[in-house]
């Protein structure tokens, strides 16, 4: 679907639904079971390539825990769907288009059935490059390819481990271990913004400032799950999701998969796997958490060693999935439908040409000047780059249906508001939201949230126009529709 402008309808549909078969008198429709395989892939690079996820990207110097690639295929009986989620803070459009052409091209799982998204660890070498934002046509880099390939050997292994299945899904909730990180501050220091403003909110405050006032906005406690075992009740995959943006505590140069993967390993042992039968997988999705996480900024959190506190929110999301299991009901018959759409959104490079004297005037300062604000140079070097992006890019959203669930999928950093608006207003009973799912553009905060400023809505962080968040959410809902 192409959405020219902000109020436009659907011109186009690139739909993948179930095709309906009514069956004659003489014969019964055929009864049609669906099969499930699952499996990882590596995808840990080499030492020394950078981490990023902080302001400044560091050289891996040693791995705490492999990355990995985690992947479920589920087939209808006419049809299949891939689902991958991948160890990554963020990996670009095209990357993720490559994965999926060798997926296509080896399984025959057309694109549009295929859902690929990023963790968000901070923790994992980048797969971006400074070369894409120059030119997006440039070649992939080594990583870049190799992290492609991964994706589509293990879509490839699970269609090799598809066996009669049954599926469920549900959900918990886990309010303790998740915080808004955007808060109303008193009049000061800091809400000063690298371009000279001042903004109403601040990201990340101190930590027991008297200058908190509130939290500018809610959480999402809900930990959505569907769960996938063969036909004789064998554990084959859990797929969860949680708007928790990522949990750290993991020293400078390490290598770590964050919490995620600790959920992943959990998830095995509670369901005490057996290591010689075909392979278990869990994989955790990052919900809407643009503007959440971890951290108590009221205070009271003991402070704790490298990797412990992700280890004790990891545990806390897999007891939690593990409890709700074990009330669900499984179906090995479910309808799979996917809709996939392109929707246009506008550029801020007009805020950015605004901004263009000031950015120029700051780097051609001294580096040695105290500066105004301590990512200020960060900021003017992020504007002029703003200046060669299109003034409109094409995002990739999707809604999926799996029996009575849908699951929507947006490429940016979300807004928890958007995954509470989505599940509040949409037609079927169960519904969560993946972010970073199909591409990674950046921030996505609320038209309100702009008003407020703070990081998430400063041009650099946040990259598409003010109103994007409202028409991807209209866009999604007129895609449920269509899968109801």
């Amino acid at each position: 679907m192409m959405f020219a402008n902000r109020r436009s309808c659907f011109i186009h549909a690139a739909a993948i639904l179930i095709a309906c078969s009514v069956p004659s008198a003489a014969q019964e429709r055929p009864v049609r079971r669906l099969t499930a395989g699952a499996s990882t892939s590596n995808i840990t690079p080499p030492l020394g390539e950078p981490i990023v996820g902080n302001w400044v990207p560091v050289p891996a110097t040693y791995v705490h825990d492999e990355l990995h690639a985690r992947c479920l295929v589920l087939d209808d009986g006419e049809s299949r769907i891939a689902i991958v989620v991948a160890d990554n803070v963020g990996i670009p459009r095209r990357v993720l288009d490559e994965a999926k052409r060798l997926i296509a091209r080896h399984t025959n799982i057309p694109v549009e059935r295929i859902l690929l998204a990023a963790t968000h660890t901070h923790s994992a070498t980048t797969a971006r490059t400074s070369a894409e934002q120059d030119d997006p046509q440039a070649p992939l880099t080594e990583y870049q390819q190799f992290l492609a390939s991964r994706i589509s050997d293990g879509v490839r292994r699970a269609v090799a481990n598809l066996e009669p299945a049954r599926i469920g899904w549900g959900s918990g909730t886990l309010p303790e271990q998740v915080f808004n990180r955007r808060w109303f501050m008193k009049a000061g220091p800091y809400l000063n913004n690298p371009f000279g403003a001042t903004d109403q909110v601040m990201m990340n405050p101190p930590v027991g400032s008297a200058d908190l006032i509130k939290p500018a906005g809610p959480t999402d406690p809900e930990i959505s799950f569907v769960s996938v075992q063969s036909a004789s009740g064998r554990p084959l995959a859990v797929l969860a999701n949680y708007s928790l943006h990522y949990v750290g505590g993991v020293p400078n140069g390490h290598v770590s998969a964050d919490y995620f993967a600790v959920f992943a390993r959990q998830m095995a042992h509670l369901l005490a796997r057996d290591a010689h039968a075909p392979p278990f997988v869990a994989m955790l999705s990052n919900g809407t958490s643009g503007n959440i996480n971890n951290i108590n900024f009221r205070g009271g959190q003991t402070r704790l060693p490298p990797y412990a506190r992700m280890e004790l929110v990891a545990n806390q999301v897999a007891a939690e999935v593990f409890k709700a299991m074990q009330s669900i009901e499984y179906h090995d018959s479910v309808p799979l439908k996917v809709v996939q759409a392109e929707l246009t959104l506008e550029t801020r490079r007009p805020e950015a040409e605004k901004l263009a004297p000031w950015a120029r005037g700051v780097l051609a300062g001294q580096e040695s000047a105290r500066p105004n604000h301590p990512r200020e140079r960060i900021y003017a070097e992020r504007i002029l780059q703003m200046l060669a992006m299109p003034s409109r890019v094409d995002v990739p959203l999707q809604a999926l249906r799996i029996g009575d669930l849908a699951i929507a999928t947006i490429p940016f950093e979300v807004f928890v508001e958007m995954g509470l608006e989505l599940k509040a207003r949409s037609p079927f009973p169960d519904t969560f939201v993946v972010s970073l799912a199909n591409g990674a553009y950046g921030y996505l905060p609320t038209a309100d949230h702009h008003q407020l400023g703070g990081y998430e809505t400063w041009l650099g962080t946040n990259q598409v126009e003010v109103h994007a968040a409202t028409r991807i959410v209209d866009a999604l809902l007129e895609m449920f529709a269509e899968l109801r």
